[in-house]
Parts: C-alpha cells; sequence; structure tokens
C-alpha cells in the first residue's frame, strides 16, 4: 500500500484558504458596519402600500442619497467605495434581522440578496396579504450605520 504524502506546504495553503469561512462561522466576530450618509433612503417604488397584485408581481426598488454597488466591490486598497450598497428584500419578515452581522443568506424566500445591484425583482407569492420591506446592506451584506431601511409595505396578492 503506498502513503500518499502531502506537503507541509499544502496543507498550510488549504488552512489559509479555509480562514475566512471558520471566521465567518465565529458568531462572535462582528463585522465592522459601513457608514451610512445623513439622509439616506431606501424605499419601495411600486407596488404602493395597500395595493392588490397578481400572483407574479414586480417590486421596484428606490434609494436616495447613496449609490448601487454589487456586493464585494471594493477599491485597489481594499475598502468598499463610500455611500454605496445593495438592496436585501424582507418578505413576510415579522422583525428587523440584527444590522450588526451579515443578512442571512439562507432564507431566499424570506431574505432576498440582490448583490449584483438589482433594483427590481419579480416576485412569486401565495394568494394572502404579505409584508414587502428593503435593507440597504454593504459590500459583505452588512446593515450599513445607521441602517437604510424602507417602510414596511403590504399587499394583497389574488390568483
Amino acid at each position: 500500500m503506498k502513503k500518499l504524502l502531502v506537503p507541509a506546504a499544502a496543507i498550510a495553503l488549504a488552512a489559509f484558504a479555509a480562514l475566512p469561512f471558520l471566521r465567518a462561522a465565529d458568531h462572535h466576530d462582528k463585522p465592522k458596519r459601513t457608514p451610512s450618509p445623513k439622509g439616506a433612503v431606501s424605499y419601495i417604488v411600486s407596488p404602493a402600500d395597500g395595493a392588490t397584485v397578481k400572483r407574479k408581481f414586480k417590486v421596484i426598488f428606490g434609494l436616495t442619497g447613496m449609490g448601487i454597488c454589487p456586493a464585494g466591490i471594493l477599491t485597489a486598497d481594499g475598502k468598499p467605495l463610500p455611500d454605496t450598497g445593495h438592496h436585501h428584500l424582507l418578505v413576510d419578515v415579522d422583525q428587523l434581522p440584527p444590522f450588526d452581522t451579515h443578512l442571512a443568506p439562507d432564507q431566499p424566500t424570506r431574505v432576498m440578496h440582490f448583490g449584483k445591484g438589482q433594483t427590481e425583482a419579480m416576485l412569486d407569492l401565495a394568494p394572502g396579504k404579505h409584508t414587502l420591506q428593503l435593507v440597504f446592506a454593504d459590500h459583505a451584506h452588512v446593515p450599513h450605520d445607521p441602517p437604510v431601511i424602507s417602510k414596511k409595505i403590504t399587499v394583497n396578492v389574488v390568483e
């Protein structure tokens, strides 16, 4: 039986590559929040609060006082572009998520990420009342400080 010898450098490189994932799992490390400019506002352009919509409908996101930038984009010196971020749409979320950590990536039907810089989305929701709310976040999916969130709206979805 042959023994497989793995050079120590390869093991060290694999461990180094895994560090960001291991650190992300450590809930004691809180990411640094990116400041938002005074007066920045996120809002839902359409549909209007209280609107009745078909099962499949478009949501248009609005933002003033900041710019849209895809997630993960940094300047040459490794800093986020100032006063930028991307939208996250909360669907039927009763309580806002914590603002001192990354927004949950594992809830695509409740916390929808628009990390490519999208400013609208098509939703397909079951008939009934639903709430929608935007949270604007930085390059790392962390809400700004202070948070830039929209008013929560309600839509009535019909067949």
